[in-house]
């Protein structure tokens, strides 16, 4: 226990020492860059609204710039401006729509340092990972390109002689896309890539920590030549936020809501849409278990949990939040993890090259943090590492051990550096545990029998698979439990919406018309 207690104290006085530094050294983001833009884009111009608000660098607290605080207004602009596009660009040709998404993909590519950059000092993101984010994004845009070519109809045998069924698919129209902080680039394209590919306009409200990467995006889309009106973006600051989403929610000429973001919110949102029957997406909250059986590599899942749990600290909805440890390998699993948090983390502001573990992105999100740390040592969790919030949002990463099902940190999701371990003794146990959440994005299993690896084949591996109840499952035996995705692979959700949100771009921004080719009558139908 001294031991224990000796290397606590040690790494908070490194991780407060390493606070200090990036509060006292001076960084400053490259305001003159052509990308860093402040007013919203409305109709292909940058438009200025009566007040502004500031966006500031997480890891300083520092003012980064200050961006116009559209209402409103402005978002009622930005809906009829993207309304009046759709007339003409559902008629344009899928090969020029696919020619436009490549080139703006294109250029995302050619100004990735400049829009990494961007990332890092609104959002916190070490650089390396925000460079890797930009990479993702420009991978939805050119994704989404090759898929607008294949927005396919069908031919359905008909019950009549006399008659022929067709189905067409056909954009529905203006899409609002309400995005997140946490991934503020990648979270608009993947969303605004599959609207565009299939003929819609898009309003887009970023978040309010994190408005210059969309701006930055429709300053690129303007280059890549996206008509006018087609890419609208309404930044507002956190006290808009609620006159801007009723706007985007309630209008009669917005016909989709794309939506990633806390549960809470998306209730909101979902009773806003219900009064005019808007087609809805949402990728809601996680609370993803990390289950490692004692068939396990530790070695291995250790790597596992460092990837899945301090990606962008721990700010991610499918980071993992609940560590599962069967009791024969508890104890060496937590010592080897505390190592490598030790050997591995680096915290720091994201543009120094050697910081793996940035900021939180305010103080709303340290606090919540703390106080889940402050709850689980109250009921008899053990205090492993870290442990305490650091100046400005820096929050140390913690280590936890000994820690029950009834403490917050299992029961609400944490969006920050806070590794609870829990022991179980059966498989009916850990999933048990696992499913009791009533939000889920992803799965992590570790164990020998999984993904072909060593021991695979062995029995109970499948059962393991099969028994998380949640939309995407990390069952692998490799180093990394959960690998970074790319435009291809769907994302999904189940539990409280039990849909997923990121299917094949057809079924989510486009109508499917039947028509009776004898009759001349027509037959909607919404993929949902």
């Amino acid at each position: 226990m001294m031991m224990v207690v000796m290397k606590t104290t040690r790494c908070a006085r490194l991780l407060a020492a390493v606070g200090n530094a990036a509060r006292q050294r001076a960084f400053s983001l490259d305001a003159s860059s052509p990308l860093v833009r402040t007013r919203g884009y409305v109709h292909g111009r940058w438009v200025s609204a009566p007040q502004d608000f500031p966006v500031l660098d997480p890891a300083t607290g520092t003012e980064i710039a200050r961006v116009a605080d559209c209402g409103p207004d402005e978002a009622k602009r930005a809906v009829d401006a993207a309304r009046e596009a759709f007339r003409q660009w559902k008629d344009v040709t899928a090969k020029e729509r696919s020619v436009v998404l490549r080139r703006w993909a294109d250029l995302m590519t050619e100004h990735k340092d400049h829009l990494a950059a961007i990332v890092t000092f609104e959002s916190g993101k070490p650089l390396k990972e925000a460079l890797g984010e930009i990479a993702y994004s420009a991978s939805f845009l050119d994704w989404f390109s090759e898929e607008a070519r294949r927005v396919y109809g069908d031919v359905v045998p008909s019950p009549f002689k006399d008659s022929k069924i067709l189905l067409l698919k056909q954009p529905v129209g203006v899409a609002s896309i309400i995005t997140p902080w946490n991934f503020p680039s990648a979270m608009i394209t993947r969303k605004v890539g599959a609207a565009l590919a299939a003929g819609c306009t898009v309003v887009v409200k970023p978040a309010e920590d994190t408005p210059l990467s969309a701006l930055a995006l429709a300053e690129l889309s303007s280059q890549a030549g996206l008509p006018a009106g087609v890419f609208n973006v309404v930044p507002c600051s956190r006290e808009q936020t609620p006159a801007v989403g009723r706007v985007l929610c309630t209008d009669p000429l917005v016909a989709k809501i794309s939506f990633t973001g806390s549960t809470a919110t998306g209730k909101v949102l979902l009773k806003m849409a219900a009064d005019t029957v808007k087609r809805v997406s949402m990728e809601l909250g996680g609370h993803a278990p990390f289950i490692v059986f004692d068939s396990a590599d530790v070695d291995k899942a250790v790597q596992g949990a460092m990837a899945s749990k301090f990606r962008n600290s721990g700010q991610t909805c499918v980071c993992s939040n609940r560590f599962l440890v069967q009791r024969s390998i508890y104890d060496r699993f937590v010592a080897e993890l505390g190592a490598a948090m030790d050997r591995d983390l680096k915290m720091g502001h994201g543009s120094e090259p050697e910081t793996t573990c940035g900021p939180l992105i305010n103080d709303r999100a340290a606090e919540k943090v703390v106080h889940q740390m402050e709850d689980a040592l109250s009921r008899g969790a053990r205090l492993l590492r870290g442990g305490r919030r650091l100046r400005g949002s820096f929050v140390a990463p913690t280590l936890l051990a000994d820690v029950s099902a009834d403490m917050l940190c299992m029961r609400e999701e944490t969006f920050g550096p806070l590794v609870p371990v829990v022991r179980f003794d059966t498989e009916q146990e850990a999933l048990a545990i696992a499913n009791a959440s009533r939000v889920g994005l992803a799965d992590l299993a570790r164990g020998r029998g999984f993904g072909g690896g060593p021991g695979g084949g062995q029995p109970g591996s499948a059962v393991h698979a099969r028994g998380l109840f949640r939309g995407r499952q990390g069952v692998r035996s490799g180093p990394r439990g959960l690998q970074v995705r790319r435009g291809r692979v769907p994302g999904g959700q189940v539990r409280l919406l039990g849909r997923p949100v990121a299917e094949r771009l057809t079924r989510s921004p486009t109508t499917c018309r039947q028509e009776d080719a004898n009759a001349n009558s027509l037959v909607l139908f919404v993929w949902l």
